[in-house]
């Protein structure tokens, strides 16, 4: 026997025991390296005039026998020598392929794509296998030789008699896995079963460019004997085909004029599982320093699981065709995490098992294209297809809003301008440059409301109050939403109608365009204002000095208002600005400060509720009749009825808020005080 140079047993214990995370990858590797010696042959008969070959006829077999607990892997490629298997196989981490590809740079093209770079893969059958053996017969020569190992000590070499059945009649090399024992922790007999192969064939190596094949075993019904009477049944008979298990071509490097809709809708299906035809089909070329080729997917539909912490995101990673990562997740950001599809490429750097990537700039600069690439077919959906892009949105639009509050707003140039939000006034979604342009003159802020319904937000009275103003309120129904504008701050619209200083300025641009000029437009930051905030800044001088009396006036109520609801329950209570007539709502409360009332119902209900308390305002509007009622129990000394009337309000405008009141007891027998 002859020993394993280097230190090989620890080397090959490394080799098969720790590099590799999943076992079954063995037929991937040794399906990767029988395409790569047919490669080898096929790049020889293109440069050897006397190395002539029949395409037609290269092929990679995977034979099973369940009596003698084998698995073969043969090919009918190069083939070799007794030195070259000294050489590849005696030597651990000596890559045959690699070697090949560096000596015959100069002649390859995309006809032939060499696989292996580390000569570590063969090894990996030792994870399943307690001994293999490699019969292998070189091109041009009439010698054959088997390499026999049990993965532990060493190897040995022999030549094959001519006379011996394992004797190869042609170029090419079987690889003999005999199998491990079965034992508690597991069972290898699953690698002898035709559907454990088929599904690992088309799972890693679907698109190795030759076939492979494997007798299938089938069934059909027998021919009906002549002399059968009128109640013969049908008799079944077993069969085996040569079948050929991989698709061989990716149809992602498929010209696109060569590919159907019906076609792509198809293989996104079955690859991804899913029971819908995808909402966008999409597909990415790169070449370069960096070369490959994405073929992406915008689903139809959101997983039931996309906003679960078990969901992952990822697409399908390939390196010269053969799967590397089922789910790459560094080639999208976590906003996209919606995208399906995969990427091939033969330049990225693999880690030796081939099963993880290296953090390179390659990873980083595929990741930003493909990243671009979909937010451009975003962007075209959403300006070309609305009501397409409108049932994205409503599947994946949450995702988006939280790339923004999750960047800290970094992201809201990239995303600002791919949200949607309901408009109050036009009743449909819009987007925020769309709500720009629609602004009147003098506009200088984006209003929202956010709440959990969009009816109940319409009907509360700060939303009345901004779009009786003539401003359109946004109506904003996830709770993500007042993070995301909390983390956008202010949104800049591009090409708004020019805003002039003075009369002066704009009767000079009016002329100017009478005269033939185009319209003056400008590029303007608009700050994003909950409509529940305190400072909107929307009441007319007239309205500000109103309220600014009658809150001077009204002092000592105010006073006794915030007394009777407490200090930890509003900060101040003040005459409304924004309800200025009888028939508004009699008060409303709002919020001062960074954190909303939004803000704090979203902590207050998530699973790790969150002590945060927004500064409460209680806002009362000096036209409505309540208010006289406020006074008289003022002027009246009546201490219980003013607490009583305080209360009601405060309450009343929590609900109409979609807040909970803090005592539902007090309050229903408040109500109850009132009615007697």
């Amino acid at each position: 026997m002859r020993k394993f140079k280097t230190e090989s047993k620890k080397l090959l214990d490394l080799m098969i025991n720790s590099i590799y995370t999943n076992r079954e990858i063995f037929l991937r590797e040794l399906v990767s390296n029988a395409s790569d010696a047919i490669d080898k042959l096929y790049l020889k008969s293109l440069t050897d005039a006397s190395a002539q070959i029949d395409q037609a006829n290269l092929a990679i077999t995977v034979t099973p026998d369940k009596d003698a607990r084998t698995l073969t892997i043969s090919d009918n490629g190069i083939g070799m020598t007794a030195e070259e298997l000294e050489k590849n196989l005696g030597t651990i981490a000596h890559s045959g392929s690699e070697e090949f590809k560096a000596a015959n740079a100069d002649k390859q093209g995309d006809a032939v794509d060499i696989i292996g770079r580390f000569g570590v893969g063969f090894y990996s059958a030792f994870m399943v296998a307690k001994e293999v053996s490699v019969v292998t017969r070189a091109f041009g020569s009439e010698e054959c030789n088997r390499w026999t190992s049990d993965g532990i000590e060493g190897y040995t070499i022999e030549a094959v008699p001519a006379d011996d059945p394992a004797y190869r009649q042609t170029a090419g090399s079987d690889v003999i896995l005999t199998l491990k024992d079965n034992a508690d922790e597991a069972s290898y007999d699953e690698y002898l079963e035709e559907y454990t192969l088929k599904d690992l064939i088309r799972r890693y190596s679907n698109y190795v460019r030759y076939p492979v094949q494997m007798m299938i075993t089938k069934s059909r019904q027998k021919e009906k004997p002549e002399d059968a009477g009128d109640d013969y049944k049908p008799e079944w008979e077993d069969y085996q085909e040569l079948e050929t298990i991989n698709s061989m071509t990716p149809i992602w490097k498929k010209r696109g004029s060569d590919v159907t809709p019906e076609e792509y809708n198809e293989f996104y299906k079955s690859t991804f599982h899913d029971w819908e035809d995808p909402a966008r089909t999409f597909s990415l070329h790169a070449e370069g320093t960096l070369e490959y080729d994405a073929l992406l997917f915008i689903p139809g539909k959101a997983p039931f699981d996309l906003y679960s912490r078990d969901y992952e995101k990822g697409l399908e990673l390939y390196s010269s065709n053969v799967l590397i990562m089922e789910k790459c997740a560094d080639l999208l950001p976590d906003y996209y995490n919606f995208v399906r599809g995969v990427v091939d490429s033969a330049d990225v750097t693999l880690n030796i098992s081939r099963e993880t990537l290296q953090q390179t700039r390659q990873l980083q600069a595929m990741e930003r294209r493909i990243e671009k690439k979909v937010t451009s077919e975003l962007e075209s959906m959403r300006d070309n297809d609305r009501d397409d892009y409108v049932k994205f949105f409503e599947n994946f639009g949450r995702g988006l809003k939280y790339g923004i509050y999750q960047s800290y707003g970094m992201k809201k140039d990239e995303l600002g301008g791919l949200l949607l939000f309901w408009s109050a006034r036009e009743q449909k979604y819009v987007t925020l440059q769309e709500y720009a342009e629609a602004m009147p003159e003098g506009q200088k802020a984006v209003y929202y409301a956010a709440g959990d319904d969009r009816e109940r937000l319409a009907k509360m009275p700060v939303v009345k109050a901004v779009l009786a103003k003539g401003y359109d309120v946004l109506l904003c129904t996830e709770d993500v939403d007042e993070f995301c504008f909390q983390a956008m701050r202010d949104f800049e619209a591009k090409g708004l109608p020019k805003a002039y200083e003075d009369d002066a300025a704009r009767e000079a641009a009016q002329k100017a365009q009478a005269d033939g000029a185009e319209p003056e437009t400008e590029d303007r930051t608009l700050e994003l204002k909950n409509v529940s905030s305190g400072d909107l800044d929307l009441a007319t001088e007239e309205e500000k000095k109103s309220a600014e009396e009658a809150a001077k006036a009204n002092e000592d109520l105010f006073s006794a208002m915030k007394e009777a609801l407490g200090e930890d329950v509003v900060t101040k209570v003040t005459v409304s600005a924004r309800l200025t007539a009888a028939d508004d709502a009699p008060s409303c409360v709002s919020a001062e400060g960074p954190v909303s009332l939004e803000m704090e119902k979203v902590l207050s209900a998530g699973p790790a509720p969150e002590d945060v308390k927004s500064q409460r305002v209680l806002e009362v509007n000096a036209a409505h009749p309540v208010f006289a009622k406020l006074q008289a129990a003022q002027q009246a000394g009546d201490k219980d009825k003013l607490a009583l009337y305080t209360s009601l309000l405060y309450d009343q405008a929590l609900l109409t808020e979609g807040l909970p009141v803090a005592d539902p007891v007090a309050f229903a027998q408040n109500v109850c005080k009132l009615m007697a």
